[in-house]
């Protein structure tokens, strides 16, 4: 029986074999991996995953698709959540976590997120995604794309473009292209923020009218003379500052506090 996409759950099923082939090679799973696929839909990365790997956790929402795949293969092989992967709590699964999926586009900066609340957890992440969001995310400061997830996944994480995924390559084809993204977290060592909540609050403030100098977004935390120790030119605007600066600046305010 054929299933048909649903718009509200954002599907768009993969059926290009030689990109499936590419993916699968990226990934390189092997048999005693913890793996969870977010959003398995008719098993395009499903199947060759299952050839590879001894087990496979997947999470999915569609009760049609949860069927299919509970009459398609084994419960000791393949293991589903039924759920919300935006409500999916990772840390019920073994770790280290090898993460992937092709993301719903309307909640893919959400879920990742969320996700990337478990990076401790995490070995590594491979995700299908919109191109442009794909670009914004391993985006360097000073270029258009560069922003607030650029920023707040970049502390995190070690991030790679691997792969450019035509719009043909789906059914139904979207009307974007896509992008696969290797997400590796960083080891605690190289994470220079000393608190993670104010990091986030100091990012969001500085690009929520990225149009105007640090010296605006940030006035209710950093005077002048804090800019002077900081090393970091008031006129600037966040787009050009890269993490270690807002990470210096966030480490200040720690140290004040």
């Amino acid at each position: 029986m054929m299933h048909k996409a649903r718009k509200r759950f954002g599907q768009n099923f993969l059926v290009d074999e030689r990109i499936i082939a590419d993916i699968i090679a990226a990934i390189h799973p092997e048999p005693e991996d913890n793996m969870v696929e977010i959003g398995p839909g008719l098993g395009a990365l499903t199947r060759p995953l299952l050839k590879k790997l001894n087990h496979l956790h997947v999470v999915e929402i569609d009760r049609d698709i949860i069927a299919r795949l509970e009459s398609d293969y084994p419960k000791d092989k393949l293991v589903i959540h039924a759920g919300d992967a935006l409500k999916f709590d990772l840390a019920q699964l073994p770790a280290p976590l090898r993460i992937v999926g092709n993301l719903p586009y309307n909640i893919s900066s959400p879920l990742l997120f969320h996700f990337a609340g478990y990076a401790e957890r995490i070995r590594d992440m491979h995700f299908m995604l919109q191109n442009e969001v794909v670009e914004r995310m391993v985006a360097a400061p000073s270029t258009p794309a560069y922003g607030r997830l650029s920023v707040m996944l970049q502390y995190r994480f070690h991030m790679e473009k691997l792969l450019d995924v035509p719009p043909e390559s789906f059914r139904p084809a979207p009307k974007v292209n896509s992008a696969i993204v290797r997400m590796i977290p960083l080891p605690a060592s190289e994470i220079q923020v000393q608190d993670g909540k104010l990091f986030a609050q100091i990012v969001a403030a500085a690009f929520g009218q990225r149009r105007k100098t640090l010296r605006n977004t940030l006035k209710a935390k950093l005077n002048e003379s804090d800019f002077a120790r900081l090393g970091i030119d008031a006129q600037l605007r966040a787009e050009n500052l890269g993490v270690a600066e807002f990470a210096r600046i966030v480490n200040l305010l720690v140290e004040r506090a």
